[in-house]
């Protein structure tokens, strides 16, 4: 069962909010007046009768004490950066799986929590951009991927895993061998619109895959791996729930936001083996 983590922090940042609220508009006076009332009476008041007298209800203390702490994690997550941990190896040689990067939560806009509703418009993803998204078949789980098609391109991919975009070749330089791969895999320098990165293609498929083509729609973006050849996206979704004009789009509504830095690795936690910071830089 996946967890809506925003609902839940909204739901809480809620709760506690209220009950912060609660106090200074109810709670709060009624101590102020008990502690007069009792002045009043005697005249003098001791300090350990002056704390029971004063004491929050402990809803009502721990409430405003994670109040501040909530909101503060509810505006950062939501509306600036957001951390994220890779689960796959698509994106190699960019992100390998371990690595925890920071997204920018307003680089394309503004959007309200849970509802996702863009409220601010700042600026749209460009080509080559590393963007987390929903995944359209699956809107609870996060996807990151490159952008490759923007709305109104033609993208194309040949069987010879050449990349088009409006029936321009992206351009590609050869790198060399992936180390360690023994040949297996071999990294090239793509270069789209002003981005250039690495992407991964392994040498040893069998399987030719034929030339296939999509225009993007509006308010849409085609998203790929920078592995090549191991990497579940665009090209691939299907739905039959949606047009077959959208299948593997990425709708505008869905984007999460811009990856911009790598800020830790963690392979496999499960291991003896620790946190490293030899990645630590920024995506490009």
């Amino acid at each position: 069962m996946s967890i809506n983590f925003p609902l839940l922090l909204v739901i809480a940042v809620a709760v506690c909010g209220l009950l912060a609220l609660s106090d200074l508009l109810f709670f709060a006076p009624r101590r102020r007046a008990a502690i007069a009332n009792y002045e009043g009476r005697t005249g003098e008041i001791d300090p350990s009768t002056l704390e029971a007298l004063n004491k929050e209800p402990v809803l009502i203390e721990y409430g405003k004490s994670f109040f501040p702490v909530l909101a503060i994690v509810l505006v950062l997550r939501s509306f600036l950066v957001e951390p994220f941990q890779i689960p796959s190896g698509s994106m190699i040689p960019t992100l390998e799986v371990g690595d925890f990067i920071l997204v920018n939560k307003f680089a394309y806009g503004i959007r309200l929590p849970v509802v996702d509703t863009k409220v601010i418009e700042v600026s749209d993803p460009k080509r080559g951009d590393v963007m987390v998204f929903r995944y359209p078949n699956e809107p609870s789980i996060n996807y990151i991927k490159r952008v490759v098609g923007l709305p109104g391109d033609v993208v194309r991919y040949s069987s010879d895993r050449r990349l088009f975009v409006n029936d321009q070749p992206v351009a590609e330089t050869l790198v060399g061998e992936e180390p360690g791969s023994l040949g297996s895999a071999v990294l090239y320098r793509e270069k789209l619109g002003e981005m250039e990165h690495l992407i991964r293609k392994e040498m040893g498929r069998y399987r030719i895959e034929p030339s296939r083509q999509w225009t993007v729609p509006d308010d849409h973006y085609f998203m790929m791996g920078d592995n090549r050849d191991n990497s579940n996206d665009s090209r691939y979704w299907q739905d039959e729930s949606i047009p077959s004009e959208l299948a593997g789009m990425v709708p505008d509504r869905n984007i999460v936001g811009k990856a911009f830095a790598v800020w830790m690795s963690w392979p496999d936690p499960k291991l003896s083996n620790l946190p490293n910071f030899s990645r630590v830089g920024l995506i490009h």
